[in-house]
C-alpha cells in the first residue's frame, strides 16, 4: 500500500489547511506557493477533496479553500479514500490478483499484519492530530513543503 503522489499531496494540503484559523478560506495560490506544488495539479486535487466533502470552496476574490469538518474530525483515511479510493486497503504488496488467505503470495502474512496496523493508524490519526503535531515541533511548513518528485 504505497499512497500515490496526488494523495501525498491531499494530505499536505489538508494538513496545512488544519493549521489555518477555523472559518478562513485559503487561496490555492498560497497553499500551492507555501507547500511547492504546482498550482493547476493541486487545483486537481483540491476537487476531489471538495467532491468528498472534505473540502468548501468559494469563488470570487476573497474565494479559496477551508475544510468542510473540524481537523478532529477529518481522518488520514478520510483523505486516502478520496483521492485513492479503497482498492489501496485491499492490494497485495506484490500486485498479484487473488492472493489472499486462500491463496497467499509469499509476503502475505507479514503484509497482512504490517497493512492491519497501518489501517488502525489511517482510521484513528486525524488531521488536528497531525497539525497539532507539526505546530508543537515547530514545523507548520518544513514538514509540509518536501519535493515529493
Amino acid at each position: 500500500m504505497i499512497l500515490s503522489k496526488t494523495c501525498r499531496y491531499g494530505l499536505r494540503a489538508t494538513i496545512f489547511l488544519a493549521t489555518k484559523k477555523k472559518g478562513d478560506y485559503v487561496t490555492i495560490r498560497e497553499i500551492s506557493d507555501e507547500l511547492n506544488i504546482s498550482f493547476h495539479f493541486l487545483t486537481k486535487v483540491l476537487q476531489r477533496l471538495t467532491k468528498a466533502d472534505l473540502l468548501e470552496s468559494y469563488r470570487g476574490p476573497n474565494g479559496g479553500v477551508k475544510l468542510a469538518r473540524q481537523p478532529s474530525e477529518i481522518t488520514f483515511m478520510d483523505v486516502v479514500i478520496s483521492i485513492d479510493g479503497g482498492s489501496i486497503i485491499d492490494e497485495c504488496a506484490l500486485g498479484l490478483p487473488g492472493c489472499g488467505s486462500l491463496k497467499p503470495c509469499p509476503v502475505h502474512e507479514k503484509w497482512s499484519g504490517l497493512k492491519s496496523n497501518m489501517l488502525t493508524m489511517m482510521r484513528t490519526i486525524t488531521m488536528a492530530d497531525i497539525a497539532y503535531g507539526a505546530n508543537k515541533q515547530n514545523l507548520k511548513s518544513d514538514f509540509l513543503e518536501y519535493d515529493l518528485k
